[in-house]
This record gives C-alpha cells, structure tokens and sequence, in this order.
C-alpha cells in the first residue's frame, strides 16, 4: 500500500515538474525566440529605419527625374545645361574669373 502512495506522489511530483518546465519554455519561446515579442520590436525598429531610407532614396529619385527631365529635348533648361558643363569641362568664358 505505501508503495502505491509512493508511486501516486512520485507520479504527480514528476507530472508537476513536467507541466511547469513546458510552461517555462513556452513562457521563454514567447519571449525571445525567433518569433518571440523581443524579436519583434527589433523587426519594428528595423522597419522604422528602412522606411527612414526609402523617403531619403524616394527624394533623390525625384531630384534626378527633375534634372533628366529639365535636360531632355522637350524642356531644356539652358542654365543647368551650362552648369553641367562647365563643371564636366572645367568650362570657363573668357570674360569670367576664375578662383581656386
């Protein structure tokens, strides 16, 4: 008789023991596995910083397309065209100084 009592408490001593470890892990995993929540502030901030990117890259797309456009053949700006090329050229007029 004492043996199955024994055995009884052994049994739910060990059942206990079982329950509460799989809790810890689970408890553990939510917090910082790989889907965990710490993973997932750092997924937020990583978010945060390439949308910070991606209007800073957007901007100077648009500067670009303002400038090819501004060249084309159908709107041609003739001050930057002279810029362009007094930069590309080391261009100057004879009646300019240039300073270095």
């Amino acid at each position: 008789m004492k043996t199955r009592l024994r055995f009884a408490a052994l049994a739910r001593l060990v059942s206990v023991c079982c329950v509460l470890l799989l809790g810890g892990y689970f408890a553990f995993a939510a917090l910082q596995g790989e889907y965990g929540i710490f993973r997932r502030i750092q997924i937020d901030d990583e978010a945060v910083e390439l949308r910070r990117q991606l209007e800073a890259l957007n901007a100077e797309v648009a500067e670009m397309q303002n400038k090819t456009l501004r060249m084309s053949d159908d709107y041609l700006d003739f001050d930057l065209l002279d810029e362009r090329a007094r930069t590309v050229l080391r261009y100057i007029r004879m009646d300019e100084i240039a300073l270095h």
